[in-house]
Formats: structure tokens, sequence, C-alpha cells
């Protein structure tokens, strides 16, 4: 669902669910013990209300607001991790009304697995059941009212999960209106 007057962008993305409580890991946390810790994996689209997120960074507020909509994180189901030996080797893919946008192996995320959990666990306790995800290829874009959005995890060219929705304005009295 697309709120009114809110610029809404895409980022598929690998995400991962934890089967372990992790807390303060050291920055030697290695990428073996990163993938041990893994229960699983989840295709993810983060979604985005761009235009509310920079008005909230120019005001100097939490940005945050620009990711909690209702629908703005639609998931697939749950990929055991015995289907994907190796994250780092997941190709994503996010389509608009059947054109690429993005496309990419997740062996280009800026921060591997085990970085991301060493530094999230500095910050939080970070719990069994923990959806994590990882990052987003090159690509993002607009979705608006009327688009068909379709994303895909593959692996060794087997289409693992699916994501297919068609974007609506999202119904009730709500407006974004800048202030």
């Amino acid at each position: 669902m697309v709120p009114k007057g809110v610029v809404v962008h895409h980022e598929v993305e690998l995400a991962f669910v934890l089967n372990k409580t992790l807390k303060d890991l050291p920055a030697t946390f290695s990428a073996e013990e990163a993938l041990d810790a893994i229960d699983g994996y989840v295709l993810s689209i983060d979604m985005t209300a761009r235009n509310v997120q920079d008005e909230a960074k120019k005001k100097g507020l939490p940005w945050s607001i620009g990711k909690g909509f209702d629908t703005f994180l639609p998931l697939s189901g749950f990929i055991p991790k015995e289907k994907i030996p190796d994250p780092y080797n997941v190709e994503l893919v996010l389509k608009i009304n059947g054109d690429v946008k993005q496309q990419d192996k997740t062996n280009l995320m800026i921060f591997p697995i085990h970085k991301i959990l060493s530094h999230m666990s500095a910050i939080m306790t970070l719990e069994k059941g923990d959806l994590i995800l990882t990052g987003t290829p090159k690509g993002v874009s607009q979705i608006s009212p009327g688009d068909k959005v379709e994303a895909y995890l593959n692996y060794d060219g087997k289409t693992l999960e699916e994501i297919k929705f068609d974007a609506e304005q999202k119904p009730g009295p709500y407006e974004y209106k800048q202030i």
C-alpha cells in the first residue's frame, strides 16, 4: 500500500533469521561463526517513504518514520539454511511492471554478515528469531499505485522464493503533507 502523498522506494534484500542470542560479539567474530548463528533466510522488500525520510533528516529528526508504514516490509516464506549453503551466492531480482530494476548477487554486499552481527550486537542484544536485513543491490527506484511488483531469490539457477503484489493506494484519511 502506498500512503497518499508518499514517494515509496523499494530495496530488495536477503534477510536472515537468528537461531541463537548474540551480545557484544568481538570484531574478530568470524564468517563461520556467523553462519552457525543463522537458522535460515527470507526474501524481503524493504520499502521507504523517501520524502518523509528526507524531511525528517533535514529537521534532524529520526528518519526511521519513513520505514514504519503498514505493508512496508513484504517477506517471503522461510528458507532453511541448508538450501542456501553460501549466502554470498544468492541472486536478488526486483521487477516493476516487468522491467528489471534490481538484479545482483549478494557477494557484492558492502558489509558481510559477520560484520553486521558484530556491529549490531555491540549496540543491542540480538535474540533468537530476530530477522536481520543485509543490504540492497543498485537500482532502487519508486513504486507507485498500479505497479506490478515482483521479487525473486535465486540460488544455483533456481528460484527458491518470490514475492508478487500489485501496489495500491492506501485507503483511509491519512495523507502525508510536507510541513
